[in-house]
């Protein structure tokens, strides 16, 4: 029997890319970077652009029966106070889109991050800042920079190959690569290692990660469907892998795994696996979570989503030989990663299996602490509501995506849990991304 595609449907109405219209934009929104504007009483999702602005919109995407539209700020008529110019040649309408924030200074990239999260609290949790037990802050991370200088603070960068094999990054929602010569904020273990100087025919991406605390170097190429991989011949030492067609991975040159530095700890992260991007954001997230749940020795601990074991490293040392720690991971190779890096300390234990599944199954009834740092879709009202019923002391819910926290939020209220403690972490500068630590306790009777 042979498989019948279903055909794609073309948008329906006239298409408006390319139209401008003169727009006053309005508040920033949640995801993309994009702030709302409305002409003739339709929404447009404007990128480029700064809440209070008149500019010139240029759409982008949509068609004149959408019921919004995408569009990009091509003319500044009135500025905000926040813009600059934007360092990064690449950056702006139809280019790179890795980078939302580039025209704006880094405390108003802040502001508008405690804008979006304080909307998501509202609309998704019925929740003020106060109540939230959050100051209303996004927190700076590392040093402050002179005027005009970029924040290199990207340990992990996957570059798109065009089809000459010119090396770049895509563009905002497109499939096109933007012809970069160099990355404002690439680290500089990952600049160092020259990866825009040179010809990458046959492949389709790069992906350098440069770990933080140690020398390791890894790059990891993805070749076009067919193609051989070429000689590669970098700037420094570094270990080479490849991802086939059917995503497997393959050593191709040195190791399989960078090291890195975190906790007074080295960590083997293997396979480009999960690591957070910003070189501070381990120490950052793990010193707000401790900090939040004071753990006590003898305690009981749950880490959920733990990757290759941070935060089960850490309560493992506070809760000593007589508190237990059970971390629960999905990722194969992650969970090898993490009973390797905590194969020291015998009160952890490391499950492999999705945390929905596995955590019923275990017969756990209660335990003292929960740390949480699950996808950007958040844990969900099932895993939620069953986290509620093990009657944890205190919760840490690590969260990438204000709206998945705030879902997540209001699902712990049903569960009879309430936040204590919001914090917000600026771990992506130039983009529209932030780290958030919400600590919840028990409601009082």
């Amino acid at each position: 029997m042979r498989t019948v595609q279903p055909a794609l449907r073309a948008p329906s109405g006239d298409p408006l890319v390319g139209e401008r219209y003169e727009v006053e934009v309005g508040p920033v929104a949640h995801g993309g970077g994009h702030c709302v504007a409305r002409h003739e009483g339709r929404v447009l999702f404007v990128r480029h652009a700064l809440p209070g602005e008149r500019v010139v919109a240029r759409v982008t995407e949509g068609t004149t029966t959408s019921r919004f539209l995408r569009a990009d700020a091509v003319e500044i008529l009135e500025p905000a106070k926040e813009r600059i110019e934007a360092p990064c040649p690449f950056a702006g309408p139809g280019k790179c889109g890795g980078c939302d924030w580039q025209h704006v200074t880094p405390g108003g990239q802040r502001k508008l991050k405690g804008q979006v999260l304080t909307e998501q609290l509202a609309k998704l949790a019925g929740l003020t800042p106060a109540e939230a037990g959050w100051d209303g802050s996004v927190e700076p991370v590392g040093a402050k920079l002179p005027a005009g200088e970029v924040p290199a603070w990207r340990t992990r960068v996957q570059y798109a190959v065009a089809e000459d094999g010119s090396v770049g990054l895509r563009k905002h929602r497109s499939h096109d690569v933007q012809p970069i010569d160099r990355c404002l904020i690439a680290a500089e273990g990952v600049t160092e290692l020259g990866i825009e100087s040179r010809s990458w025919p046959g492949v389709a991406s790069v992906e350098a990660v440069a770990a933080t605390g140690s020398s390791d170097r890894q790059v990891i190429l993805r070749p076009r469907p067919g193609e051989q991989l070429p000689l590669v011949e970098l700037d420094r030492e570094v270990s080479i892998s490849r991802i086939d067609e059917q995503d497997l991975f393959h050593r191709v040159h040195g190791r399989t795994f960078v090291r890195e530095r975190a906790g007074d700890r080295t960590w083997r992260v293997s396979n480009g696996g999960f690591w957070q991007i910003h070189p501070l954001a381990p120490d950052t997230l793990v010193g707000a979570v401790l900090d939040g749940l004071d753990p006590q020795w003898g305690e009981d601990a749950l880490d959920l989503y733990c990757g290759v074991g941070l935060f089960a490293g850490a309560l493992a040392e506070r809760v000593g030989e007589e508190g237990a720690v059970l971390g629960i991971e999905s990722a194969k190779q992650a969970v090898v990663d993490a009973r390797h890096n905590l194969a020291t300390l015998d009160n952890v234990r490391i499950e492999c299996d999705r945390v929905e599944t596995l955590l019923p199954r275990t017969g756990i009834t209660e335990t003292d602490l929960i740390v949480l740092d699950p996808p950007r879709a958040g844990a969900g009202r099932d895993t939620v509501a069953h986290l509620a019923g093990l009657g944890a002391r205190r919760i840490a819910y690590v969260a990438c995506d204000p709206a998945a926290l705030a879902r997540d939020l209001a699902f712990f209220r049903e569960g009879g849990y309430r936040p204590v403690s919001l914090r917000a972490f600026d771990l992506f500068p130039m983009t529209h991304h932030f780290e958030c630590v919400a600590i919840l306790e028990p409601i009082a009777e």
